[in-house]
């Protein structure tokens, strides 16, 4: 007589006919099982490398306008001043130019991924940032040259910008799955923390090593990322897809640290093949049913959104423009407070960690939002009717308000929306239509990127400190727009997910969701069955 079976070793007959759920098992069980390996980290953290390069090429351009080499090269001379400076077209492009590429590399990013595998994708477009560098630190003289090596390097960025994500939310145990992504924008606030450091090393140099120095160390973080994936493995989602079970059924067992027929890695593998025999079941799919496929217009355009509020929260007009922004100040070195502003943001993005693991999507984007928007608030005010424009010394109180408000901003900004949206968007659409979904979504991000990089010397120009008010608006409007569109994903698989979209469970109140709140499984059968019909009628 057999013994008692234990809760990591189910058979096919102790499954549920319909969901392949183990049977007497329960959904608070099957997570429970999972443990946090050392093999899940060791992915998030290399994956994450593609962030740091990110950050790592934002940080440094600041702190490179302010370089005499630099300015001496590729600058304008300025009788008045007799000190080299950047014209608003000049700067913009320089800057603006790297956002360019990332929008076009994003947009090709899904189909590389899904042609080549989210692995090899990662790999191929981390070695692909080699060549902008190439082309950044062989300028001599031609500002434009430096430009275009920019944008080479952006396309390579935005590519993984949306690699990444994907590899990491499709490969993570759930458990730990909105930790391991928030990990991307951890690594982003490191790269340019980073940067600000070796920027402040060497900017006091007369030679060109004042700005090819941090420029060449590109190539180290490029070949760490390109090789480094290559010893992980590939995502479980694609490789099932792809016809291959036990590699995925092994992968999802080893990054959760349980046997591969465990309860957890059944229901999982289960859960994975009744979406795709759902998604065989109707007729090919083709890119445009991100708009027209079941319940996509609602995520596509929610994750384009969210993913543009994440620029339009106001961060980066710190991190592309901080050192112009606070020599106006009145500071002696812009250099010293980009680093604290830096330090902030790295110390902070831990507490994202803490935030994404503990608290609910919905509740801190929204919070965060209120957050930032106080801040612009209080920074466009002081800055506009206390801070004298001429003398800043003059108004030392006022410049010391406005450092502090920027770093409460970064505070907010790190812990919440600079993690969490590459959580929610990752999570937002189901495998047949995730990559190209995140493509878009993602590619919004590096659009907002770009008009903001090069319009804001114009804008600042203009109506100088009160620039901040758009950005306190965009930060109110953010607040609604998770209130009443976005679904609560915390603790959920992918596939759970999906079912509370298909199903239109009420945003406000989807915290409390659950799988058993579903009326029935006929019910549930037919209601699929009339979304799969609508999409097939929609195919030509």
């Amino acid at each position: 007589m057999a013994g008692p079976k234990s809760l990591h070793e189910t058979t096919d007959d102790e499954h549920s006919p319909k969901s392949g759920t183990p049977a007497n098992v329960s959904a608070a069980s099957l997570a429970a099982e999972q443990r946090i390996t050392g093999l899940a980290i060791l992915l998030g953290a290399v994956a994450s490398i593609g962030g740091f390069m990110f950050g790592y090429v934002s940080g440094q351009i600041s702190g490179f306008f302010d370089m005499e080499d630099y300015g001496r090269r590729f600058g304008e001379f300025n009788v008045l001043t007799g000190k080299y400076d950047f014209s608003a077209p000049r700067q913009g492009a320089i800057v603006g130019l790297l956002p360019a590429g990332c929008l076009f590399g994003s947009l090709i990013a899904g189909r590389i991924a899904d042609t080549l595998g989210r692995r090899m994708a990662i790999s191929v477009t981390a070695v692909f940032c080699c060549v902008g560098n190439i082309i950044e630190i062989s300028s001599s003289s031609s500002w434009a040259q430096f430009a275009v090596g920019r944008l080479v390097t952006g396309f390579g960025i935005g590519a993984l910008s949306v690699a990444v994500p994907m590899y990491q939310s499709e490969s993570a145990p759930a458990k730990i799955r909105g930790v391991l992504i928030s990990c991307y924008q951890l690594f982003i606030t490191l790269g340019i923390w980073v940067a600000e450091m070796i920027n402040y090393g060497t900017h006091t140099m007369s030679n060109s090593g004042s700005w090819r120095i941090p420029n060449g160390l590109s190539f180290l973080w490029s070949l760490i990322l390109g090789v480094g994936i290559l010893f992980l493995p590939e995502s479980p989602r694609f490789a099932y897809r792809v016809g291959r079970e036990e590699e995925a059924r092994r992968s999802i067992a080893r990054l959760a640290g349980l046997d591969e027929r465990a309860a957890s890695v059944n229901q999982q593998i289960d859960e994975i093949k009744a979406k795709l025999d759902e998604e065989r079941a109707g007729a090919q799919t083709s890119w445009y049913e991100i708009f027209t496929g079941p319940r996509m217009l609602y995520r596509t355009l929610l994750g384009i959104t969210l993913q543009a509020g994440q620029q339009l929260t106001g961060a980066n007009f710190f991190f592309y423009y901080g050192t112009t922004i606070f020599r106006a100040t009145g500071l002696s070195d812009s250099y010293v407070t980009q680093i604290i502003l830096g330090s902030v943001n790295v110390g902070c993005t831990f507490g994202g960690l803490y935030i994404v693991k503990k608290c609910g999507r919905r509740n801190a984007l929204m919070g965060g939002a209120l957050w930032m928007m106080v801040c612009f608030f209080v920074y466009s005010f002081v800055g506009r009717f206390k801070l004298d424009p001429v003398n800043p010394a003059n108004t030392p109180t006022a410049g010391n308000v406005l450092i502090v408000f920027s770093c409460l901003f970064i505070a907010a900004f790190a812990t919440t929306w600079g993690p969490l949206v590459w959580v929610v968007t990752a999570e937002l659409y189901p495998a047949k239509y995730r990559a190209p979904a995140m493509a878009i979504a993602t590619a919004s991000n590096w659009l907002w990127n770009f008009l903001m990089s090069f319009f804001t010397r114009f804008i600042t120009d203009s109506i100088g400190y009160l620039y901040g008010l758009v950005f306190a608006g965009c930060c109110a409007a953010l607040v609604l727009i998770v209130f009443f569109f976005l679904v609560e994903s915390k603790d959920r698989s992918l596939e759970e997910i999906d079912t509370m979209y298909m199903l239109h469970v009420n945003p406000i109140t989807s915290a409390k969701w659950s799988e058993d709140m579903v009326p029935s499984s006929s019910a549930s059968d037919e209601k699929q069955t009339a979304h799969m019909e609508k999409s097939d009628k929609q195919i030509p």
